[in-house]
């Protein structure tokens, strides 16, 4: 009774305590338990939106289609390519849309072992980390796909016709998703610096013109080989990383009260 009540003034969640008493095998178990869910879950979309895999890629190549020539089109230059690529978009998107339930289930199995505070603070990081992804994806289809593959058309000799490979039109996508997707990550990234302590936000500000080149610097790897392609993402790091400076200040100036 009385070690309960050390507990309870120490901020420990009895869940989490005995959580700590627990052997490695039942935490294996546990841990076992959540990824079968995650894998049902991942495999019923899959299978659920496989009939559609034709049209999800035909929505897919929609911006590369419009900016064709009028007598250009996609082209596979592999046997099995008309059949993988929807297969692996299909998986894509069945992953996409199963993350916030193999997060959730993730965030079941560490939730016992975190203290009152730290629930407090993770599950709304958690859900804002899931919304800028999907925002990061939405940016990279709608504006940045587009406005890169009018670039790379219009660029192209008079003599040459494009006609872009299924299964390399769908790598270029897929990654220019990620990218843009854990870009988005970076409020979320610059907010945990400051709640561990790591950096205060004098410090980031004191240092953001290296920061702002290092946006560069990173776009310039992780994009096509273009100046448009480098300032779409390099400018929104930027601004990222400003919306993680001033929520950082949010958040300095409510412990301080």
């Amino acid at each position: 009774m009385n070690k309960s009540i050390e507990q309870d003034s120490l901020g420990i969640d009895p869940a989490a305590h005995a959580l700590a008493e627990m052997p490695i095998t039942r935490h294996l178990m546990v841990l076992r338990q959540h990824l079968f869910k995650i894998m049902a879950v991942l495999i019923g979309l899959f299978f659920c939106l496989l009939p559609f895999a034709n049209q999800t890629y035909q929505l897919l190549s929609e911006p590369l289609r419009a900016q064709l020539p009028l007598h250009s089109s996609m082209i596979a230059t592999d046997v099995t390519a008309t059949f993988m690529a929807p297969f692996k978009l299909n998986f894509f998107l069945a992953l996409m849309l199963a993350m916030p339930f193999m997060l959730y289930q993730l965030w079941c199995f560490v939730k016992p072992a975190l203290y009152a505070k730290e629930k407090n603070l993770a599950l709304p990081l958690l859900i804002a980390s899931i919304t800028l992804f999907y925002a990061g994806v939405a940016f990279a289809y709608f504006i940045t796909l587009p406005s890169i593959l009018h670039f790379f058309i219009s660029a192209s000799p008079e003599t040459v016709a494009p006609m872009t490979d299924i299964n390399s039109y769908l790598a270029f996508c897929l990654k220019l998703f990620l990218v843009f997707g854990f870009t988005f990550e970076i409020p979320i990234l610059t907010l945990l610096l400051i709640l561990l302590g790591w950096v205060s936000t004098q410090q980031l500000i004191e240092k953001r013109r290296f920061i702002v080149v290092g946006c560069f610097f990173v776009a310039m790897f992780v994009t096509p080989p273009d100046a448009l392609s480098m300032i779409m993402l390099a400018i929104p790091m930027w601004l990222l990383f400003e919306m993680g400076i001033l929520l950082g200040k949010l958040l300095e100036k409510r412990r301080s009260s």
